[in-house]
């Protein structure tokens, strides 16, 4: 009996403790199997909205220096990274047959300046010879015939005539000279503006041949040390927004491989350029940049990875992207927020299958409610939704236009992996 006795004191002591142990073991596995949210807070700050691409550096223009006579070179005073200044010599082509032609022709010249001359004694002696027998026709008319007369009239009309063809042999020679002179100044290669040589493709000793086409000898840059474009190329998609950007004056930051950790950002859109280019069914845009360059790191070719700010919000709230992105399973959600999740696989397809058969009414329409958006955040067992609308965003975060978020607000963006 006693052993009875005991054994129920033992189960009732037993039962006490896991009656008592039952409550906070069934608290402790609830809040164990609990899932776990990775969080992110709703700030206040500023957003940058920016379009990225990339682009080529080139200088502001590209000036080529070519010959206009043939010859090898003789000279050559200049080189690659050369600065250069408008009128310095660049080099010679060797100047022997144009000297030559030049002597040549201004023989030439003085021949026919001779002649001219010559012509003239003639004409004067002709103009005598015509005065003179009108002198004695005048006195005596017996003594010169009118057909002595003609002849003096004719005579003197003649040497005119040779005078007009050798002041008229004068203009040719002189035009002659004046050729043979700017082809002898031709073989002086001169800058044509200030810069610097980036391109040599000539070397001392090479002929050059300028009957066909003119040979390039140089390539000139100038304003290198002012100012150098960004030839960059921008998807059709983006680029209402890179003309509102230009409009407003909004600056463009950029990298470049040379200097990964510094940023240039002073650039400003010069120009968007209406001829389209297609590659792959993608219309791309050229927009250009321009870019101080006064300390001359930013050389011809380089590769330049551009943000264009399109817009720029201050002192606003933003939401985390992550936390836009995020959507929980249907299980996880409270029973009043579960109407949300419901269809949107459904619906998800259905946008995309009559997408195409959209007007252009309904796609703007389309556009416009995609600024309304679903968070979630943590409240006991289950998440809630927020229905928030949406505004600019960058890389981090968007902007909020209307709903119920505070800063510092947590979102709830995954969850935590268990332990």
């Amino acid at each position: 009996m006693k052993t009875l006795l005991k054994l129920f004191i033992v189960v009732g002591v037993l039962a006490g403790i896991a009656a008592a142990a039952y409550g906070p073991t069934m608290k402790y596995l609830e809040e164990r199997s609990k899932p776990k949210w990775r969080t992110q807070s709703v700030a206040k700050g500023r957003i940058i909205q920016s379009v990225n691409s990339t682009g080529k550096v080139e200088p502001i223009r590209r000036v080529s220096v070519g010959a206009s006579v043939s010859g090898p070179i003789s000279e050559l005073y200049v080189d690659y990274n050369s600065k250069v200044k408008e009128g310095q010599l660049m080099a010679k082509i060797d100047a022997r047959l144009y000297n030559s032609s030049v002597a040549r022709d201004r023989a030439v010249y003085s021949t026919r300046e001779a002649e001219v001359a010559r012509a003239t004694a003639m004409l004067q002696q002709a103009l005598n010879d015509e005065r003179r027998g009108g002198d004695l026709k005048s006195a005596t008319q017996d003594f010169i015939s009118e057909a002595e007369m003609d002849q003096f009239r004719f005579m003197r009309m003649s040497r005119d005539a040779e005078l007009l063809v050798a002041k008229t042999n004068v203009e040719q020679a002189k035009a002659q000279l004046e050729n043979s002179l700017a082809n002898l100044a031709y073989t002086e290669i001169l800058a044509p503006c200030d810069g610097v040589v980036i391109e040599k493709k000539i070397d001392i000793g090479q002929t050059l041949a300028a009957q066909f086409q003119t040979p390039e000898m140089f390539v000139v840059a100038p304003e290198m040390e002012a100012r150098m474009h960004i030839y960059a190329s921008v998807d059709e998609a983006d680029i209402g927004m890179i003309r509102k950007a230009q409009a407003e004056g909004q600056v463009v930051r950029f990298t470049v491989d040379a200097y990964p950790d510094e940023l240039f950002d002073q650039g400003k859109i010069v120009q968007v350029r209406l001829a389209s280019t297609e590659s792959q069914n993608v219309i791309t845009y050229p927009v250009i940049v321009e870019t101080p360059n006064t300390d001359l790191k930013l050389l011809p070719g380089m590769t330049a990875n551009l943000s264009f700010q399109t817009n720029q919000r201050e002192d606003i709230i933003k939401i985390p992207n992550s936390a836009l992105r995020f959507y929980p399973p249907r299980e996880q959600v409270h029973p009043d927020d579960r109407k949300i999740l419901d269809g949107v696989d459904d619906q998800k397809q259905s946008v995309t299958d009559s997408a195409k058969m959209m007007s252009a009414d309904e796609k703007a329409d389309a556009a416009k409610a995609k600024s309304s958006r679903y968070v979630w955040i943590s409240e006991g067992k289950f998440l809630r939704a927020i229905l928030v609308r949406v505004g600019i965003s960058d890389n981090r975060f968007t902007e909020l236009l209307e709903g119920e978020l505070e800063d510092g607000q947590d979102l709830v963006i995954g969850e935590k992996p268990k332990q």
